[in-house]
């Protein structure tokens, strides 16, 4: 009775076959994971770009602001010239 029995080691189509389907599984599970892997990489990256495009128009708003603080402080720069400028006019007409 054991004579008869046939095992998988015994065939060599089966043992082929047996391979085969395993490394078709591996290759399917590594394909898997490989697409899982470059979806993930390419939602981050379009989350790096979002964050860049954010951080841009913060920058270009700060930039306005300061623009505008300088200009401000042009003015009043400009102003002070002219009343210093106004008072040694003054003092040198006392002398």
């Amino acid at each position: 009775m054991n004579d008869s029995l046939t095992t998988l080691a015994d065939d060599p189509a089966g043992v082929w076959a047996a391979g085969l389907g395993t490394a078709g599984v591996f290759a399917l599970l590594i394909v898997v994971v490989w697409q899982i892997a470059a979806t993930w990489r390419a939602r981050m990256l379009a989350s790096r770009e979002d964050e860049y495009k954010r951080l841009s128009v913060k920058y270009a708003e700060l930039l306005e602001d300061n623009t505008e603080i300088l200009r401000r402080y042009t003015d009043e720069l400009g102003e002070t010239r002219k009343s210093v400028a106004s008072m040694e006019r003054m003092m040198r007409e006392l002398d």
